[in-house]
């Protein structure tokens, strides 16, 4: 890991872009049913719309990706874009980190949209990582909202903020509920790493804007 620039690795669906909004869309196109109808109170693999009998989660997310071009047209969460630019403009290394090469004979399709969505919003980065296992890439602090991510991050020792959304209320903090917060405790890291309390990978404790626990 470069320890010249604090790190910041950061997940990109239901973190920077607003996955679950994009998603409730696009299934309630392909289950033909109203959109008010699929509760926006899901959890991880969206079981909570009746999807299995469609073919379940994999088919969905291929017709969201492959033809509702999902990864480009999805919309960012409020003050996402703007955080990061805040960040990266103090010096720290914004490193994106997702596992959007899941699904078979569409990675050309993930990556172009992905970048093209990135570049449209002017959202800063300095390295791009298409990848499942986020601890094998280095960072000082992560930032993700799938809880099998948050706790694979965490068991092996990576600092990890929980961005907070249905999926995921069950896991403890440190926590933001929004970009302000992630912008605050990030700084907060940061500090710590300037002055040598952060250690590599991010076990040092640190204050949570959690109203939830």
């Amino acid at each position: 890991m470069d320890e010249s620039s604090f790190i910041l690795g950061v997940d990109l669906d239901g973190v920077v872009g607003d996955f679950y909004g994009a998603m409730r869309r696009i299934a309630a196109e392909w289950l033909q049913r109203p959109e008010a109808a699929l509760t926006t109170e899901v959890s991880y693999g969206l079981e909570e719309w009746g999807i299995a009998e469609y073919g379940g989660y994999d088919r969905l997310h291929r017709f969201a990706v492959t033809q509702r071009n999902l990864f480009r047209d999805m919309k960012p969460l409020k003050d996402a874009p703007a955080v990061l630019r805040k960040l990266s403009n103090r010096g720290i290394r914004i490193r994106i980190i997702t596992h959007r090469l899941f699904l078979k004979h569409s990675h050309k399709t993930s990556i172009t949209q992905t970048v093209d969505w990135l570049d449209t919003y002017d959202i800063p980065y300095w390295d791009i990582c298409f990848m499942n296992d986020k601890g094998a890439v280095g960072a000082h602090v992560y930032i993700d909202d799938a809880p099998a991510n948050i706790i694979q991050l965490r068991a092996h020792g990576c600092k990890t903020i929980v961005f907070t959304n249905s999926t995921n209320r069950q896991l403890p903090g440190p926590r933001a509920n929004s970009w302000q917060d992630v912008e605050h405790l990030v700084k907060e890291s940061m500090e710590e790493w300037a002055t040598g309390t952060l250690n590599l990978f991010g076990a040092a404790g640190f204050r949570s804007f959690d109203s939830l626990f």
